[in-house]
C-alpha cells in the first residue's frame, strides 16, 4: 500500500481513492460493524479485495452500531475494531461513519465496486444507486456458513451461563 496510515478521515479516504483511481487501480468498498472479527469476516474481506486492487472499509462508529444492534453493542470499541481491520493485509483503508448507513460516504468515495454479503439484495444495499449511476458495480459475496458475531456472543453467554450453573456460582 502506498499510504501506511490505514485509518483515515473521510477526506483522507477520498484523497486516497482519487490517487488510487488516477494510478489505474480498481477501488473496492465494503462496510460493516466488524465487531469481534472472525473467520467469516476474513474470508469475506479476502474475497472482496480479490475483486480489485485496493479495499476500503467503511466502519460503523460505536454510536451507529448501538443504534443498529442495541445498547449492549458493540463489544469492541470503534478504535479497536479499526485497529484490527487495519492490521489485515487485504485492507488498504478504514474510515469511520457515524450515520446508520454508509450511503453518504459511498456517495463521496464512489468506489468502482461496492460489495456486501449475500444476505443483502442489491437493491437494498446502501449506496448502490450512486455507484451504479457512476458506472461502478455492486456485488454480493457468499458468507462463510455458521460464522457470525451474534453467534459468537450467544456461545460465550451459553458457556458462561452453563459454567456458572455447573460450578454453583451466579
Amino acid at each position: 500500500m502506498d499510504n501506511p496510515k490505514k485509518l483515515q478521515s473521510r477526506n483522507e479516504a477520498l484523497e486516497n481513492v482519487r490517487r488510487w483511481r488516477a494510478s489505474g487501480k480498481k477501488v473496492v468498498f465494503s462496510n460493516g460493524c466488524f465487531d469481534i472479527l472472525h473467520a467469516g469476516h476474513v474470508a469475506y474481506l479476502t474475497a472482496a479485495r480479490a475483486l480489485g486492487d485496493v479495499l476500503v472499509i467503511g466502519l460503523n462508529s460505536d454510536d451507529s452500531v448501538r443504534r443498529l444492534k442495541g445498547p449492549n453493542r458493540p463489544v469492541c470499541c470503534e478504535m479497536d475494531r479499526a485497529a484490527v481491520l487495519s492490521a489485515l493485509q487485504v485492507v488498504d483503508g478504514v474510515t469511520l461513519f457515524h450515520e446508520d448507513t454508509p450511503e453518504e460516504l459511498i456517495g463521496i468515495l464512489l468506489p468502482d465496486i461496492l460489495v456486501k454479503g449475500a444476505d443483502w439484495a442489491v437493491e437494498q444495499i446502501a449506496g448502490a444507486r450512486a455507484v451504479l449511476e457512476h458506472g461502478g458495480s455492486v456485488l454480493t459475496l457468499p458468507l462463510l456458513e455458521g460464522r457470525s458475531t451474534t453467534g459468537i456472543i450467544e456461545k460465550i453467554i451459553q458457556i458462561h451461563t452453563t459454567s456458572s450453573i455447573d460450578s454453583g456460582t451466579d
